[in-house]
């Protein structure tokens, strides 16, 4: 399997990094919810896919000193945070005038050992590693081999999408910012199950299309076809793409995007979930299918040295590793992710690999979160125009703290101290909004009368889906199996009432307990059966074939 999963009882489910992107937004000001808007018709669309440049920024406002006194208080707020929460581990980078100011590493790498957290810590970075997918990308538009507004097919022609029209026209640029009119997160619910990522990014073009360009929805195998794409027209794998453009030149040592450099790292940091007050390393997250979008490992001293690249237009030590115009197009707003919630709020946007805002002053803010339901949260946060940044990466699952600590750090450069209780004003937000969508059934209590079920024969056999592949439902003894995936992972179905059944969905997505309701024909076998978790854009039924 490519990751462990967790049952009904586990850890609550995360809808991912859109959800992060939100409440990443309270704190840092760089939003990333979804947000529809109309447009006039596609022709006009078509004509201008990249954004303008924006106005050139404010003159910094911040002093060196401002900064020293931030940073001479992290500690105390990285231990208050672990106090306040248990997280295992955290390691913290922070960079100014491209100059590595603070690196430093805070407690264990793997709860119940002795093994500390250091600079060199590797963590899994979850999201994170899109704006660092990005930044690989910008070095291949800089050398000409792709550009930002290349149509996906002239670098692939297997690639397809729902709509054909769109097919031919959605750009890499298009993909990266999550306005391609993908459903959220499509294709996750197939890694769950195990498929590759040859398989997830060939099944996109079932997924329903939403107006192209004028739709954000957070697509974790969007982005990984375009930068697969990008990858292909520089002659090679992604993976490698990214050491040749970016880990190697930068130094980058303890930087991968494949998943076996991170599992045979001996100092990496464990995933960890929270069951109660308590800390375990329960689950492995293999997320190489989905590789750009969330796949990268690195270390709190290696991120620093990305983001000593990343605020000095693409040069490092006195190179220019990645061209200048290419990087700051990733920096530019592509789509509206987040819309004000009142006349004098301010938009939030997402640009390529990045959540974009922009303060009163004008001062333009990027930021990412990143988060595995199965054991890892990270951020990362910066202000451009300061030439100021901070990465925070951690070993537990999603509760705000990464987001905590740099947003009480850039609080109090700019205002002195912190003005809010980040870490208390977050939590909630993140349990609120973190929590999936479940169903509305609690297949947990099954009604007081609840229909008997037909003889399991009528719900044995084999059923064919055009998008998850074939299911197979088999009885052992009394109780009915369900196997799905390349790998045929077996679920066990639990009768609720009449032909509806329920089984413990497993993985990233998972969301509890969830129905399986089978639709018996007239000559008294089940015909169709319909699997509400994997239903969300209407795929989720299956027909049988036997």
């Amino acid at each position: 399997m490519d990751h462990m999963t967790r049952d009904s009882a586990g850890p609550r489910p995360l809808r991912s990094a859109a959800a992060l992107s939100l409440v990443a937004a309270l704190a840092v000001g760089c939003t990333g919810s979804g947000a529809d808007t109309t447009v006039a018709g596609r022709a006009a669309v078509a004509t201008s896919p990249l954004p303008t440049v924006p106005p050139a920024q404010p003159p910094s406002q911040i002093t060196r000193a401002e900064v020293e006194t931030a940073v001479s208080g992290l500690d105390d707020v990285v231990r208050d945070a672990m106090r306040r929460t248990g997280v295992p581990g955290i390691a913290v980078g922070v960079v100014h005038d491209d100059e590595v100011l603070y690196v430093k590493g805070f407690g264990l790498r793997k709860a119940g050992t002795k093994d500390r957290v250091g600079p060199d810590t590797v963590f899994q970075l979850a999201s994170v590693s899109k704006p660092l997918a990005s930044t690989v990308v910008a070095a291949t538009v800089g050398e000409k081999t792709v550009d930002w507004d290349d149509p996906v097919v002239d670098h692939g022609s297997g690639f397809a999408l729902k709509d054909p029209w769109v097919t031919r026209h959605v750009t890499l640029a298009d993909l990266f910012s999550h306005r391609s009119g993908l459903p959220d997160h499509a294709g996750d619910l197939l890694e769950d199950l195990g498929y590759d990522r040859s398989y997830i990014l060939d099944h996109l073009r079932y997924e329903p299309s939403a107006p192209f360009r004028a739709h954000y929805a957070y697509t974790n195998f969007g982005l990984t076809e375009a930068a697969v794409a990008a990858a292909r027209a520089a002659g090679t794998s992604w993976e490698k793409l990214s050491v040749d453009k970016v880990y190697r030149p930068l130094g980058m040592d303890s930087t991968s995007s494949s998943y076996a450099d991170y599992e045979k790292a001996g100092n990496k940091a464990a995933l960890h979930v929270k069951s109660g007050d308590t800390w375990r390393a329960e689950y492995v997250r293999n997320a190489d299918a989905q590789s750009p979008a969330g796949g990268a490992s690195s270390t709190a001293q290696d991120m620093t040295k990305w983001l000593r690249l990343q605020l000095a237009n693409g040069t490092f030590e006195g190179r220019q590793v990645v061209d200048a115009e290419a990087l700051e197009q990733t920096h530019l707003p592509y789509m509206v992710s987040e819309p004000p919630h009142s006349p004098a709020g301010r938009s939030g946007f997402y640009g390529l690999g990045w959540n974009v805002s922009y303060d009163d002053q004008g001062r333009l803010k990027l930021g990412h979160s990143g988060g595995f339901a199965l054991g890892a949260a990270t951020n990362v946060a910066l202000l451009p125009s300061e030439k100021l940044g901070i990465v925070v990466l951690t070993n537990g699952e999603p509760i705000g703290v990464p987001e905590a600590i740099s947003a009480t750090f850039l609080d109090t450069v700019q205002t002195g101290g912190p003005t809010v209780d980040w870490l208390k004003f977050l939590g909630p937000i993140f349990q609120q909004t973190l929590q999936g969508e479940r169903s509305e059934v609690d297949y947990s209590k099954p009604p007081p009368s609840p229909a008997p079920a037909e003889a399991n024969s009528t719900y044995t056999g084999t059923y064919a889906n055009d998008y998850y592949g074939p299911m197979t439902v088999s009885a052992q003894g009394n109780e009915l199996t369900m196997q799905l995936g390349p790998k045929k992972q077996r679920f066990a179905l639990r009768h609720y009432d009449g032909d509806t059944f329920s089984y413990s969905t497993t993985g990233e997505m998972a969301v509890g307990l969830s129905g399986v309701t089978f639709t018996v024909g007239s000559g008294g076998r089940a015909d169709k059966v319909r699997v509400e978790n994997l239903d969300t854009t209407g795929l989720g039924t299956f027909t049988r074939t036997d």
